[in-house]
């Protein structure tokens, strides 16, 4: 059986150094060809649209069309990796929104940590590094009904003491009940789906559930006593 071809990337920075030092270390794998290079959010969809990557790295801040207002026409395209110094909550936010693949800082990844997450976001699988990480898991702590974070916090308090669970089992529950699939519970606490399945299944078993609907309904206390969940 053949080789299957090199996956083709797209680079968008307006920096010309960042551009070349991207595609000095793309070129390195084999499985990896940069397709095409853009200064700003209008030649990036141009170029997408004409050369059809496999992945888009993009910028956030670049002149004329910004990553931002090109991100979500080119995610209909391809998908979108942010690669950025852009570190503020607010854009980190609005890039998942608007359908991101991943968000990377600079200076907070590794070479190859950035070769991985390229070949995750062709495979649908979310990166984030340290910093929109963090973001990430604020923000879903205090997104939903932020009037109630106490009540909240003292609801998984006691939560935590009567089903058992666990600091880290707290987390990722908490992150189910965010509405996050095994996917991106795994990136955003680094760590493998293998991982998270087995974490779930034992939070299952110590919250009496079958289903995550259940479980969810249990541990945000709204379950009805006798009526088991579904889905």
């Amino acid at each position: 059986m053949p080789p299957a071809p090199p996956l083709r990337i797209l680079i968008a920075d307006d920096n010309p150094v960042v551009r070349a030092s991207l595609a000095a270390l793309l070129v390195t794998q084999d499985d990896l060809q940069v397709a095409a290079e853009a200064t700003d959010g209008r030649s990036a969809l141009h170029l997408t649209r004409s050369h059809r990557p496999d992945v888009v790295l993009l910028d956030v801040r670049m002149p004329g069309v910004d990553g931002i207002s090109a991100l979500p026409h080119l995610v209909q395209l391809a998908p979108v990796l942010m690669l950025t110094y852009s570190r503020e909550s607010e854009i980190v936010r609005e890039s998942l929104l608007l359908g991101a693949a991943g968000y990377l800082v600079h200076g907070e990844f590794t070479p190859d940590q950035l070769i991985t997450a390229v070949r995750d976001a062709h495979e649908g699988r979310a990166s984030f590094s340290s910093t929109p990480s963090d973001i990430l898991l604020a923000s879903l702590r205090t997104s939903s009904q932020p009037q109630r974070v106490v009540a909240q916090s003292s609801l998984q308090d006691h939560n935590q003491v009567v089903y058992g669970l666990s600091s880290r089992e707290v987390e990722i529950m908490d992150l189910i009940a965010s509405g996050m699939n095994n996917q991106q519970i795994a990136a955003t606490c680094f760590i493998s789906e293998k991982t998270v399945k087995n974490h779930i299944n034992r939070i299952f078993a110590k919250l009496h559930s079958t289903t995550r609907s259940e479980a969810i309904a249990r541990w945000l206390g709204t379950a009805r006593p006798g009526v088991a969940g579904h889905g």
